[in-house]
């Protein structure tokens, strides 16, 4: 008798769990477990090189994930530059970010590096090295590690424009002589993005603020900030730089020249090359 009931309670436990993946996959989430195993580099990062790192570990940006990888393998191409693309955490120690001038955090999500983890990258972009973070590198409520939002982003994700999600507006542009962002018009239409408000103004954190959205242009919703909004902006940390736009979730909007050339800038200015 003890064994079939131990054998029912374990079934239940097992459908339990299955359920909620399922129920947690329907809704755009994966559960995934930390990286240990590193993967292998290519023998051949010659010249500038980008880590660009695609782990969702919470909500999966189903077309924006793809988009930026292409966006950032097409970059390489032209340029001439030492691409090498993972999902995986494991890649974030000493001896491997020692080989990239600067890594793309691609629309990650969720606690994607264990605590050694997060140490070594933090150590490789206070030495020196380059952080890009396209839109959902900082989009998201839950952040267990608290330096990757007050250290580096310098802003908590509040939430985003809902009812309608998507919308146009005007982004102005605050810094136009930055060569990140000036080859964009003093503002810039960008059609059905979803917009993202955060709880505070980097720019009072020392940031230098490249873009900010015209709320006067669209419908923020409960996403508003005070006074400037801030959607992209750049900094100094220790001897590295870090560069972050929260614009990029459609996946059309990785195919226009502005946005392009906007990413390309700022791999350039984060990676020095």
């Amino acid at each position: 008798m003890k064994k079939i009931l131990a054998y029912l309670i374990g079934t239940v436990v097992i459908l339990v769990i299955a359920g909620g993946i399922i129920l947690a996959a329907s809704f755009g989430f994966i559960l995934v477990d930390y990286d240990e195993t590193p993967p292998t580099l290519p023998a051949n990062l010659d010249g500038p090189s980008i880590l660009v790192f695609s782990k969702a570990a919470g909500y999966v940006h189903v077309d924006a994930l793809p988009a930026g990888k292409a966006l950032l393998e097409k970059l390489a191409v032209r340029n001439g530059w030492s691409i090498f693309q993972t999902d995986n955490g494991a890649v974030m120690s000493e001896q491997l970010l020692a080989q990239f001038h600067v890594v793309v955090w691609n629309n990650t999500s969720g606690t994607t590096l264990n605590e050694e983890q997060q140490q070594a990258f933090r150590q490789y972009l206070e030495n020196g090295g380059g952080f890009v973070g396209i839109h959902a590198a900082g989009g998201d409520p839950w952040y267990s590690w608290k330096w990757y939002v007050n250290g580096l982003l310098g802003a908590q994700f509040i939430g985003h424009t809902i009812n309608p999600q998507f919308q146009d507006a005007e982004v102005q542009v605050l810094a136009p002589a930055d060569p990140i962002v000036s080859h964009l018009p003093p503002r810039w239409h960008v059609s059905q993005e979803e917009w993202y408000g955060f709880d505070t103004n980097v720019r009072d954190k020392g940031y230098t603020v490249l873009l900010s959205v015209d709320e006067n242009t669209y419908d923020p919703n409960d996403s508003g900030m005070e006074g400037e909004h801030p959607s992209t902006w750049k900094r100094e940390i220790g001897k590295g730089r870090m560069f972050y736009t929260a614009i990029g979730h459609q996946k059309a909007i990785y195919d226009t020249p502005e946005y392009q050339l906007m990413i390309e800038n700022a791999l350039r200015w984060t990676g020095r090359f």
